[in-house]
This record gives C-alpha cells, sequence and structure tokens, in this order.
C-alpha cells in the first residue's frame, strides 16, 4: 500500500474535532465543576473579590488548573469537546445572570447580600467580623476612595460583587454645580435687596 498524505491529513483533522466523550456528559461536568467553584466562592466570601493580592492569583491559576481535569476526561482533548465546555460555561453564566436580575431572590441566593462595614461614622465591628477585615483595611478604602477618615462616613458597605461603596455625610460630601449655581442666585438676590434699600 502506497503512503498517501491526504489519509494522515485526515486523520489529524479527525483527531482535532472528533468528539470521544458524550456531549452531553462533556456538558454536565462542565456545569458540575461551576456550581462547585461558585460555592467555594460564595463560602469564602465576597472580601476575597473586594481586591486581588498574589496569594489569590496563585490560588486562581491552581484552581483553573485542578477543576481543568473535572472537565476533560483523558479520551477526549478534541477541538469540539472545549467549545461544548466553553458554551455550557458561557450560556450557564449568563443564564444566571439574567435569573439574578429578574429575580431578587435569585440574587440574594446565588450573589448574598451587602455587608454594612460603616453606620453613621462607626465602624461595624460585627460586619468587619463577618468579612475577616482589619480595621486598618477599612481605614484603606476609605482612603483609597478619596475619603480622610472613617467619621466622613454615613454609610458604607461590601456589595456582593466585592465592590465598597461609601457614602459621606450631607457635611462632608462636596459642593455640586447645582449647588454653587442656586449659592450664585441667593447671592445676586442678596445684592438686589442691598441695592434698592439705597
Amino acid at each position: 500500500m502506497r503512503w498517501s498524505p491526504r489519509v494522515e491529513e485526515f486523520g489529524m483533522w479527525h483527531d482535532v474535532f472528533a468528539q470521544q466523550v458524550p456531549l452531553l456528559e462533556k456538558a454536565l461536568r462542565t456545569a458540575l465543576v461551576y456550581v462547585v467553584i461558585w460555592a467555594l466562592l460564595r463560602v469564602s466570601g465576597k472580601r476575597g473579590l473586594a481586591s486581588t493580592n498574589t496569594l489569590d492569583l496563585i490560588v486562581a491559576f491552581l484552581l483553573a488548573s485542578a477543576v481543568e481535569n473535572a472537565m476533560q476526561t483523558n479520551d477526549d482533548d478534541s477541538v469540539t469537546g472545549a467549545v461544548v465546555s466553553a458554551v455550557t460555561l458561557i450560556a450557564l453564566n449568563n443564564g444566571l445572570l439574567r435569573l439574578t436580575n429578574a429575580s431578587p431572590r435569585a440574587a440574594r441566593i446565588l450573589q448574598g447580600r451587602p455587608t454594612t462595614v460603616v453606620e453613621d461614622g462607626h465602624v461595624d465591628e460585627r460586619g468587619l467580623k463577618r468579612l475577616g477585615m482589619r480595621p486598618n483595611e477599612l481605614d484603606h478604602v476609605v482612603r483609597s476612595q478619596n475619603g480622610d477618615d472613617i467619621s466622613e462616613i454615613a454609610h458604607g458597605e461590601l456589595t456582593p460583587s466585592g465592590q465598597f461603596v461609601l457614602t459621606l455625610k450631607d457635611s462632608e460630601q462636596s459642593a455640586t454645580k447645582a449647588d454653587v449655581a442656586a449659592l450664585a442666585g441667593q447671592l445676586r438676590h442678596i445684592e438686589q435687596l442691598v441695592a434698592a434699600r439705597r
């Protein structure tokens, strides 16, 4: 039999795209890994989402490597298998995002609730303890959002997405253009009254 490059080329393309594991199994493995990672992140808390350090990055890389084995079997390293996993992850993620946008209850269950860390200029110790956060870390958050001190904050919370939302007390907020325009209008009115009395 003569060697034919076309036969070898066909075999290569077959190996690249041939699905060795049933599509449903591949999709279920991927969905299961997604749910397990969601649960791990949910249990580990939203504080980890607020800031990423070197250790968090190492965990992310190792976690990706560890779960890769669960999503693929030894028999399946095809492009089709990778595409099925990617489509499953994106579809599952988009479906859950739509669900959380449509249902406050689903959002609370899947994403959690905000945790109050400052109320009326005072640190909420229970909130900090729940987050495993130290007061000096909260001080850093306030300064990184252009605050000078915790006493300036009317309300501060860590959202389920890992963002700190700080609301300044009214007395600490900067004047807006509307505030300046209102003051200028009042000043003109006072000037008119003074001029009329002369």
